[in-house]
């Protein structure tokens, strides 16, 4: 399915696909230093590559935080990278408003995981024609997520995918349950992993999600092994003062030891499914 996407690279290469960037979109300089990092390293190690980052943010604990620097602002920002760069982009959609909206500038409509059960927005985004990344809902079971996937098919759209990114486990916790994965590829539609905010600690007396980035690596390297077919990650030059979710994201000098770890990973498990 990624291979239709304009600008994708090293489709044949049989690596995982990497969707990453920052959580929103803070500023142009931000976008341009990451997705430059990333595409460097992805190109070396011929990881297909998708820049991602929201043009807003809706779904925040509390009324004062970082939402974004202007929807039209932001996108513009989106279709820069697109172009500048040579790069697939995909957004954060969260009304049907901003599925027309955000389809004029991205390849990749993504529904947010509280959402994933919201027929209106669902069948928005599939008659944009575009690609759409449903994030299973954290309270939602792996076989659930056919649901929500055929709610796209049938408004005539058969380009879906799914993303896991863990499931409540109590009030400020979430679990990766790698048995989903193996679940929701009976689909045969690409699964990826959401590596950073499966490790997210959510409902915080400080209004302010933890998390837990010291673990991204144990979750990556258990999902390629499993057989993920994409890696969901956000990243950022200094989580410390991203403007969102922060907390669980993985510093951008680290990412390209990680990616070089997991696609050894990924050359073995094909070894073995030849075998």
């Amino acid at each position: 399915m990624i291979e239709t996407l304009p600008n994708i690279k090293n489709i044949s290469s049989g690596n995982f696909f990497l969707i990453a960037g920052p959580c929103v979109v803070e500023s142009k300089e931000n976008c341009c230093k990451i997705v430059e990092v990333l595409k460097d390293i992805t190109d070396r190690l011929e990881i297909p590559y998708i820049f991602k980052a929201s043009f807003k943010k809706a779904n925040r604990s509390k009324l004062n935080s970082f939402t974004g620097i202007g929807d039209k602002e932001a996108l513009e920002v989106l279709a820069y990278i697109k172009s500048e760069y040579s790069v697939p982009v995909v957004t954060d959609i969260h009304t049907e408003e901003d599925a027309e909206l955000a389809a004029k500038y991205v390849d990749i409509l993504q529904i947010p995981a509280f959402l994933s059960r919201q027929t209106d927005l669902l069948v928005a985004a599939a008659k944009t024609g575009k690609i759409v990344n449903i994030k299973k809902g954290q309270f939602m079971a792996p076989e659930a997520m056919r649901f929500a996937a055929e709610k796209v098919i049938a408004s005539g759209n058969k380009r879906v995918m799914l993303t896991d990114r863990g499931t409540m486990f109590g009030y400020q916790d979430l679990i990766v349950d790698f048995r989903g994965i193996t679940e929701m590829r009976k689909s045969e539609l690409p699964v990826i992993l959401d590596i950073t905010h499966s490790l997210q600690q959510p409902n915080q007396s400080s209004g302010v999600s933890g998390g837990l980035p010291g673990l991204i690596e144990t979750i990556a390297r258990a999902g390629v092994a499993v057989g993920v077919d994409g890696i969901f990650m956000e990243t950022h030059p200094e989580p410390a003062n991203a403007l969102s979710d922060g907390a669980n994201m993985l510093p951008l000098k680290n990412v390209e030891s990680l990616l070089k770890k997991l696609t050894a990973i990924r050359q073995v498990i094909g070894q073995f499914s030849k075998m």
